[in-house]
């Protein structure tokens, strides 16, 4: 696993289509029982190598029911996004993940965490791709539905404030799917 992590940390192969540079942020261990894989780095994660170190991800920490010291021990939460360093921004917010990453990356990855008891799929392009055909036909309906999923899935929104509204018109989000989401992690983790 160092040695992987390693390689990933020295990857330029999308350097031409970064305007910040590389920076991969992961974290991982072969030791890691969940893993959280999320769409790319903002900028602000990007500048701290840290992985979740916004808004973003202290909402996510809260849906989790975890703090920081166990949301950053990578024996016990993989976070592993689908593009692994800071695209830059678009038109409404920052750009997709690099599509280069995930296929690269992740398979390899995977492999070397045979402790996984649970993937989180946050947003719609790590559900896209660990779905396939599985995938409902909006986000709203995936998350809905996200007990089709288990064991292995649990899909989420982007926990960004921006999706304060998202969350607004949908209070089962808050009254049912997170406290079973909190459960299981508290389970897995035997918090």
């Amino acid at each position: 696993m160092k040695e992987l992590l390693k390689e990933i940390r020295n990857c330029t192969v999308c350097t031409e289509s970064l305007p910040f540079g590389p920076n991969p942020v992961v974290r991982a261990s072969a030791k890691s029982q969940i893993l959280i894989i999320g769409q790319a780095p903002g900028k602000k994660v990007h500048e701290s190598s840290i992985p979740w170190n916004d808004q973003s991800g202290d909402n996510l920490r809260r849906w989790l029911g975890v703090g920081e010291e166990t949301f950053y021990d990578a024996s016990q939460i993989a976070l592993v996004p689908m593009g692994f360093c800071y695209p830059g921004t678009g038109k409404s917010g920052d750009l997709p993940p690099r599509p280069e990453c995930a296929p690269l990356w992740h398979e390899r990855l995977l492999k070397l965490m045979p402790l996984l008891e649970l993937t989180i799929l946050v947003g719609n392009y790590a559900q896209a791709y660990y779905l396939k055909g599985n995938i409902r036909k909006t986000l709203t309906e995936t998350v809905k539905n996200y007990e089709s999923y288990l064991p292995a899935y649990w899909p989420l929104p982007h926990p960004s404030p921006r999706n304060n509204i998202w969350q607004a018109k949908n209070p089962w989000f808050a009254k049912e799917v997170l406290p079973n989401l909190k459960s299981r992690v508290e389970g897995i983790l035997k918090l």
